[in-house]
């Protein structure tokens, strides 16, 4: 009986992780004084496949993965073919005797800067270090990185995309009354999000109850604010500037990363992953509109200055991608460095829309072409993960107003409405990774080929 109960038990501790861990310690011996260049391909493999998990659960791209596992793979004497999708590895290590094929996957898939940039480190240093260790001691080099979780609480999440949203409704076109309403809405519902996720909630439940509830907060805070405030009901229109905080910049930049240089599972598994964010978070967005009778309109217009909008631009550009940089969990240096490189991205980005009358989609491709050649830059003297400041920094770019307007005009049927503000976000959505592509291209000679 008792053993049946035992049985019965360890079978639901299994189930209840659909995904099971990996004993990755069980690869190498506590008492092995063997170095990892000298012991078999089998252990050689675990670590290789393990780097090249922890740098996917990071969300880079398939790109910078392989480059990492190809890197660990000549140091330690393996040719190494490699698969790499959005949430999985498949990879070979070959050493001319043996081979060994491993299928590795992550239960979730999310973005940590922070990791990602201890991940490079520990690339970089591992032929002067890493490659003179056991395994085991290796192994526990990498158990240290791989507790590097959200380096902020949910509390500062919810501050960090109550800033950038709030910068976000400014650089759109609102002024006071939505900029507050918006940093109240998105804060809370940056903080839901935050909190469930930590709980491990289904990624379409995450979306719709975040969503839903910075749509009904701001619904709230407006009907107060007309109230004992008596500010008028036009200023609705900065409800979308809420939920701002779900736009997917990682997936979608890294996915278009991925697909020129061919890595089309990743690119395409990544572009999939996006596009169920938008069409989940703007479904629910338009549900709420309706119950809420609120109506995408355009915001009422501030007069300011040439040299004042300028200076604001700046500013909420920086406020933007430093509170982004945050949510992706990185250090304040690195979201400070970012936030630099997308105050002066993003506002070139706007000045040339307002006094060259160069299209929205052309200023798009020159403001992320500008944000890439800045970070490539700025790579060379402080090491940050070039992805890591380049993302943040065009997160701010991406048109998530066009695609909730798209969105909402489809509901209501005014197709012909729908159409125009879907034609013209997409085709920023392609100028964006097409300017980091290039300046990667213009930047880094390894990039330049397909080899």
């Amino acid at each position: 009986m008792n053993k049946s109960a035992s049985s019965t038990t360890s079978y639901i501790d299994i189930m209840e992780k659909n995904h099971m861990e990996i004993p990755w310690h069980d690869y190498a011996s506590d008492d092995s004084n063997v170095l990892i260049a000298q012991a078999g391909l089998i252990e050689k493999a675990s670590v290789i496949g393990r780097v090249g998990l922890i740098m996917l659960s990071c969300g880079t791209g398939a790109w910078r993965v392989r480059t990492s596992m190809n890197k660990l793979s000549k140091e330690l004497g393996v040719t190494c073919t490699v698969d790499v999708g959005l949430m999985s590895i498949e990879f070979n290590c070959f050493d001319g005797k043996d081979c060994v094929s491993q299928s590795l996957s992550i239960a979730n898939t999310g973005v940590n800067t922070s990791k990602l940039y201890r991940m490079e480190q520990f690339v970089e240093s591992f032929p002067k270090e890493e490659a003179h260790l056991t395994g085991e001691e290796i192994h526990k080099r990498l158990d240290e990185i791989e507790k590097i979780h959200a380096l902020y609480s949910p509390a500062k999440l919810g501050l960090a995309a109550a800033l950038a949203c709030c910068a976000f409704t400014f650089l759109l076109g609102g002024g006071p009354v939505e900029m507050i309403l918006a940093f109240i809405a998105a804060g809370i519902g940056n903080v839901i999000r935050t909190k469930l996720i930590k709980h491990h909630f289904t990624l379409f439940l995450n979306i719709a109850v975040s969503i839903s509830a910075a749509c009904l907060m701001y619904a709230i805070c407006l009907k107060a604010a007309e109230i004992f405030f008596h500010v008028p009901a036009v200023h609705e229109a900065g409800y979308i500037c809420s939920m701002l905080f779900i736009i997917p910049g990682f997936p979608f930049i890294t996915s278009g990363i991925d697909l020129a240089k061919l890595d089309l599972r990743s690119g395409l598994e990544r572009l999939t992953y996006s596009i169920i964010i938008v069409l989940v978070a703007t479904m629910f967005a338009w549900i709420m509109a309706m119950l809420l009778r609120l109506q995408p309109q355009d915001f009422t217009s501030v007069n300011l200055s040439d040299v004042s909008r300028l200076a604001l631009r700046l500013i909420a550009s920086f406020c933007g991608v430093f509170g982004f940089s945050i949510m992706f969990n990185s250090s304040i240096p690195m979201a400070a460095t970012a936030a630099l490189i997308g105050s002066v991205a993003n506002t070139l980005r706007l000045e040339l829309v307002d006094f060259t009358g160069i299209p929205a989609v052309a200023a798009a491709f020159i403001g992320a072409l500008t944000a890439g050649l800045l970070a490539s830059f700025i790579k060379k003297n402080n090491g940050y993960p070039r992805i890591s400041l380049t993302v943040p920094s065009i997160v701010i770019m991406v048109p998530g107003l066009y695609l909730y307007r798209a969105f909402y005009n489809f509901g209501i049927m005014s197709l012909t409405e729908a159409v125009s503000w879907f034609s013209i976000a997409i085709m920023i959505i392609i100028a964006l990774p097409l300017g980091l592509i290039f300046a990667r291209i213009l930047t880094d000679r390894t990039f330049r080929y397909c080899t």
